[in-house]
C-alpha cells in the first residue's frame, strides 16, 4: 500500500484574517484549506492570496496537509489565484465547481504552466448536478486530481433541496461521488455541517459519513475538530480486532480454511484490517508532530 495520509478533519481558515492563519498551527486538524473564495472579501482578495501563499510556503504547518482554496472558473481572481497557489507549492489546490474532465485538464496545465512542483495536487470541489452526473470523468481525468471535495450546500441549492437530518435528499449524489472517487483510487472528503451549536447532530453526520465511506469532513468552525477526528479514526476495538485478523491469516495461510473469532477470513477482509492498521499508524504518527 502507498502511504496513507489522514485527512479525517478538514478546516477551512479565511486567508483574509492572519489571527486565523496563526492559530490553525496549533488546531489539532489533519487538514487546512486556506480560503480565497466564500470567506473573504471581493476587496480584500488579492491581500488574502498573498498571504495563503505565504503561509503555504512557510511550512510553519507540521504535518498538517495545507491546501489554498482559490476562486472559480471564470471569475477575475482565479487566473491570479492559480499562479500564486502553484508557486507556493502547498498540498493541492482546491477549486471550486468543477463540473467536467476537461476543466480537470485545463486546470491542470494552469498549474503546471505556472510552475506548480509535483506534490501539488488538485483537489476538485463537485457540488453541482453535472459534476455528480460527470463524477467518474473528472475523477479520472488526471493524476494529479487527488481528491474530491463535495460541496453540500451547493448541491442542496441546485438540486432544490432542503438540508434535513440524515441528508435523504442528496445521498443519493453522495453515493455517486463516493463510487466515482473510489473508481479512481482518490480521496472523498465529505461537506461541511453548518450549525457549528448543534454538537448532537455534527457528530451524527460525522458517523453517517465514515459508514458511508468517506476519508474525512470539511469544516467550518475549529470546535468540530476533536469530534471529526474521533468519527474518522479506527476504534481500538477496530484496531485490536484488524491486528487479531492479520495475525491469523498470517499463521494459517497454506492451511485451507482461516478463521477469526468464529467467522472465514477471506483476502478482502485481510485487505480491510490491513488498511485499517494503516489509518491508525498514521494517525499516530500526525499525533507525534
Amino acid at each position: 500500500m502507498s502511504e496513507f495520509t489522514p485527512l479525517r478533519s478538514v478546516l477551512y481558515m479565511p486567508s483574509s484574517n492572519e489571527r486565523a492563519l496563526e492559530k490553525a498551527k496549533s488546531i489539532a486538524c489533519d487538514g487546512l484549506i486556506l480560503d480565497l473564495e466564500d470567506a473573504v472579501a471581493p476587496d480584500a482578495k488579492p491581500a488574502a492570496r498573498e498571504a495563503a501563499a505565504a503561509a503555504a510556503a512557510g511550512g510553519e504547518y507540521g504535518r498538517r496537509t495545507v491546501t489554498i482554496r482559490v476562486n472559480g472558473i471564470g471569475t477575475e481572481w482565479h487566473d491570479a489565484d492559480i499562479v500564486a497557489a502553484s508557486q507556493a507549492g502547498p498540498a493541492a489546490i482546491v477549486v471550486p465547481k468543477v463540473d467536467s474532465a476537461e476543466q480537470v485538464g485545463q486546470l491542470v496545465t494552469a498549474m503546471e504552466k505556472a510552475g506548480a512542483p509535483d506534490h501539488t495536487m488538485l483537489w476538485a470541489m463537485v457540488e453541482t448536478p453535472v459534476a455528480i452526473l460527470s463524477a467518474l470523468e473528472i475523477a479520472r481525468a488526471s493524476q494529479r486530481l487527488g481528491a474530491f471535495v463535495i460541496g453540500t450546500n451547493d448541491l442542496v441549492k441546485e438540486l432544490y433541496a432542503e438540508h434535513v437530518p440524515g441528508r435523504a435528499p442528496i445521498l443519493p449524489s453522495l453515493h455517486t461521488a463516493l463510487l466515482a472517487g473510489r473508481a479512481a483510487g482518490i480521496a472523498v472528503i465529505d461537506g461541511v455541517y453548518n450549525d457549528v451549536k448543534d454538537t448532537e447532530g455534527f457528530l451524527a453526520e460525522c458517523e453517517q459519513g465514515r459508514q458511508m465511506g468517506f476519508d474525512g469532513k470539511t469544516l467550518i468552525h475549529p470546535g468540530q475538530v476533536e469530534g471529526a477526528n474521533a468519527a474518522f479514526a479506527p476504534s481500538e476495538q477496530a484496531v485490536e480486532d484488524a491486528r487479531g485478523l492479520v495475525a491469523a491469516w498470517e499463521e494459517g495461510k497454506g492451511a485451507g480454511v482461516v478463521t477469526h473469532n468464529g467467522k472465514m477470513v477471506e483476502n478482502l477482509h485481510v485487505e480491510s484490517a490491513r488498511r485499517t492498521l494503516q489509518i491508525h499508524e498514521a494517525i499516530l504518527a500526525l499525533g507525534s508532530d
